[in-house]
């Protein structure tokens, strides 16, 4: 069977990769993928397979039989950011200000090529495959807009993948656990009184105080939190004051808090009101914290880790799977499936020899097209072993 996955995918590699090309040439932000969804919805009823439209909004899911019930599933997410691209290919953004710098285009072409290669295979498939294609996971809501319509009802496993660009193009990299960091957003306002620049004393100045929070914030994650259990707060917008002479009254900070274990993550919030609320009293002044859990962090199931990388080594060689020891302080959507289904997702080697290979979300993020039938070979084997071996699997 993987000498015949392996033969599809060298047949369909240049289609993909075109595919890939319109897709990044036309980059559609989060929740607003019509044009992303129509295209990718065509390409799957041309391969045969029956599609669901508008789904969580702007997706689409597609689903192959399988001879029992069991189902997995493959997300993939396709929306761009907000990025003015840089890159000079040839098959930059048509867009501007709007560009696939997360390698999402890279995601949708995996999702779709993996279902017309499970399409044309010479058996049937052991287990169902439903493909999931996600809007709007870089502001972190379409998971749960795609859940919500249904698209995990009846799945028992789930597979993710994300493109990694520090990892050369042809090799993998899986990692059992923590995968991603719990993403939180946090908006806290510092109320002070205003007063006359040349007469501090007789006013409460917020941005006075704002800064002591700032500071004292920062310096008790290295004392107050577990080392072991990361914790990174990044206040990325400030915003208050009037008049240069004038003590602002009023001062909003806005950021996100990121951490790796559950515990910590639900510990977070208490903590830093604690912090905020001795700062303001002993300054004469009021705060207001508004934190919410945006994303847990992706925990990655062992089974579905182990399968994802027996049918890696068997299908790419075992030199070509990575074994990651660290987590990502990013975060990801995909954990929201987790909490209805068991699942696992790798990283894709995207990265470039012989070149500069740009972080993700950068405006001159390239890859190595060569990795997409890797991706595709690592998603069709496993699926197609998923129904095989996932029960013999042993912890």
């Amino acid at each position: 069977m993987l000498s015949d996955i392996k033969e599809q995918v060298t047949k369909l590699t240049p289609r993909l990769i075109e595919i890939r090309r319109h897709l990044h040439a036309h980059p559609e932000l989060s929740g607003v993928e019509y044009q992303t969804a129509a295209y990718i919805a065509g390409v799957l009823s041309s391969a045969g397979l029956h599609v669901r439209e508008e789904v969580g909004k702007t997706g689409a899911i597609a689903e192959l039989p399988g001879t029992t019930d069991r189902c997995l599933a493959i997300r993939t997410d396709m929306d761009a950011l907000p990025i003015d691209e840089r890159t000079n290919l040839d098959y930059a953004s048509h867009q501007p200000g709007v560009m696939h710098a997360c390698g999402h285009d890279v995601h949708a072409t995996l999702g779709l090529g993996t279902a017309m290669v499970l399409s044309q295979l010479s058996v049937p498939l052991p287990s169902r495959v439903r493909f999931i294609f996600q809007p709007a996971e870089e502001i972190a809501q379409g998971a749960s807009w795609t859940i919500r319509d249904g698209a995990m009802d009846g799945v028992d496993g789930i597979l993710g993948v994300h493109v990694y660009p520090n990892i050369p193009a042809g090799s993998i990299g899986v990692r059992y656990g923590a995968l991603t960091a719990a993403a939180d957003d946090i908006e806290l306002t510092i109320i002070g009184e205003s007063g006359h620049g040349a007469r501090p004393h007789e006013a409460k100045d917020a941005i006075w105080i704002a800064a002591q929070v700032i500071t004292a914030l920062q310096q008790a994650i290295s004392r107050t939190q577990n080392p072991l259990h990361p914790v990174v707060l990044t206040f990325g917008k400030i915003t208050g004051g009037r008049a240069p002479n004038v003590i602002a009254d009023r001062v909003t900070l806005t950021g996100t808090v990121r951490s790796l274990h559950p515990e910590t993550s639900e510990a977070l919030p208490d903590w830093i009101a604690k912090i905020v609320s001795n700062i303001c009293s002993t300054y004469g002044a009021r705060y207001q914290l508004q934190y919410s859990n945006l994303v847990p962090s992706v925990q990655n199931d062992i089974k579905m880790t182990q399968l994802l990388e027996n049918a890696a080594r068997e299908a790419l060689g075992c030199d070509r799977v990575l074994n990651l020891l660290e987590p990502s302080l990013g975060a990801e959507d995909f954990s929201l499936y987790l909490d209805h289904a068991p699942g696992s997702m790798f990283r894709l080697g995207v990265g470039r020899a012989g070149q500069t290979n740009y972080p993700l979300h950068h405006p001159k993020f390239a890859v190595d097209e060569a990795a997409i039938a890797v991706g595709v070979t690592t998603l069709a084997y496993a699926a197609y072993q998923y129904g095989n071996t996932i029960d013999s699997i042993s912890l």
